[in-house]
Formats: C-alpha cells, sequence, structure tokens
C-alpha cells in the first residue's frame, strides 16, 4: 500500500495540436518533505504543478493524494481535496485581488474551505484575530490587513500569498516560482520564511524553479525535467557526484 502524502505514476499532458508537455513522468512526496522540480523554462514545470492540482485535465497515468486517485474526479468531488493542495504563483501581484483589502484575501479561503479543517493552527476568537495570526505567522504587521495590494512590497505581496496559502491547513503546498519576481534581498528572505513554515506546520513543498541555488537550498531531494521529461532524481547531497545526468550538469555549472 502506497503511503506517500502524493504519488504520481506515468503523468501525460498532450495538446489537441499533438504537443506532449508531460511525458509519462513519476515521483512521490511524502509528509513534511520539500521536493525540488528544476528545470529551464517551457520544460513542462508549471504545466505538471497545475496538473497535479486538477487545474488542468491530464491526458493519462494517475495521480494519488493521501490515498486517493484524484485524476478523474469531478469539481464536487475534488473540493474536499483543493483545501490540502495549495499553490503559491510567481506572481503575487497577479495572485491578489486588486479590489480586495488583505484582510478579504486572507480570509477568502477560509470561507470557502474552512468547514473541512480538523484541526486550527491558529487558535483565535474572532476574524480579525485569525489575521492578525496569519500575518504574523508570515512576519508582517497587523496593520497591513486594511491596506490594498498595490499598497504592498513585492515580498510583502509574496508573504500575503504564502499567508492565504496556510490559512486552511493544507498538507501540501506547490511553490512555483515563488522568488522568481523578488529582488535578491526579499527572495532569501521568502525562502527562510518558508523553511520556517515547514517546520513549524510540518508541510509539504513541491518547490518549482529554474534556480538551482534556491531549490538546493529548500529541497531533500531534486528533479530534474527536460521536455517534458524526468531526466535526473537524486538526493542534495549527492548533486555533484561524477554520474549526475549531463543536463543537470549544465545547470551545476550555471549554479
Amino acid at each position: 500500500m502506497n503511503t506517500s502524502l502524493l504519488s504520481v505514476e506515468q503523468l501525460t499532458k498532450e495538446y489537441k495540436n499533438g504537443k506532449h508537455a508531460i511525458r509519462g513522468v513519476s515521483f512521490s512526496l511524502e509528509q513534511g518533505e520539500c521536493l525540488g522540480l528544476v528545470g529551464e523554462s517551457g520544460c513542462g514545470k508549471s504545466t505538471l504543478a497545475r496538473c497535479l492540482l486538477r487545474l488542468e485535465p491530464v491526458t493519462g497515468g494517475t495521480i494519488t493524494f493521501k490515498g486517493k486517485p484524484i485524476q478523474q474526479l469531478n469539481e464536487k468531488q475534488l473540493n474536499p481535496y483543493r483545501r490540502d493542495m495549495q499553490i503559491v504563483f510567481q506572481n503575487p501581484a497577479a495572485a491578489l485581488n486588486p479590489r480586495l483589502r488583505i484582510r478579504d484575501s486572507l480570509l477568502d479561503p477560509y470561507n470557502q474551505y474552512g468547514r473541512h479543517m480538523q484541526h486550527n493552527y491558529f487558535s483565535c476568537s474572532s476574524r480579525s484575530a485569525f489575521v492578525d495570526e496569519l500575518l504574523e505567522a508570515v512576519e508582517l504587521p497587523s496593520s497591513l490587513a486594511g491596506r490594498y495590494p498595490h499598497e504592498l512590497s513585492g515580498g510583502q505581496k509574496q508573504r500575503v500569498t504564502i499567508a492565504r496559502a496556510i490559512s486552511i491547513e493544507p498538507a501540501m503546498i506547490v511553490l512555483d516560482e515563488p522568488t522568481a519576481s523578488l529582488d535578491v534581498l526579499s527572495q532569501g528572505a521568502i525562502l527562510t520564511l518558508l523553511e520556517q513554515l515547514q517546520r513549524q506546520l510540518n508541510l509539504a513543498y513541491l518547490f518549482i524553479s529554474h534556480d538551482l541555488a534556491a531549490v538546493s537550498r529548500m529541497s531533500s531531494r531534486l528533479l530534474v525535467m527536460r521536455e517534458g521529461q524526468f531526466v535526473d532524481e537524486f538526493a542534495r547531497q549527492e548533486m555533484f557526484a561524477e554520474d549526475r545526468h549531463e543536463y543537470t550538469k549544465e545547470l551545476i555549472s550555471i549554479y
């Protein structure tokens, strides 16, 4: 019996024009683990992320989440699983509704999925206190709750999207290039925050990036993707081994 949090077997994504974005990939993710996925732009990383979260249909293969095959579930059947599968996108400005104050953006997932929560990381007596604790968890002042996204810096906006992702107690967060749009100082701060939250909340991460330095910092295992396929898989401490794939060595030379 497979006890992994997420298990993917021979997943394929083919578009109507016959182009394969994903070619029969397989991997697993354990609770509390950070698995890194690295590869150049256009290799299929983000498409894979969207397929895992059922934001795009798959052509073939299986996605098993918490012991349940979910690749064929309809939207109603998927709803209880949505809470446990969250994503942080590359561009926080695009991920936040510009018309909503930060407090409302943070409460939106809870309003939709809160009934499925079995326990609460944040013991609060009111929604206002809940928002304050979420902001504190991502090291933002509670005074930002009444502001709009355009009033925040890029790093602050990304912290808000992370707070929103953890607000409903997910088991897994897909981090799709979470630092790519940020300056160098903000990148390091966001990675440190993600490490802290993973330890505190026992989160599983799928960390997707073209930045091998960021992926290797965060991940205990790494997958290397090229043209829709995995060409290499290894533990972080094995990254510089002689038997690494030639494409991995190319990425390391840039790193």
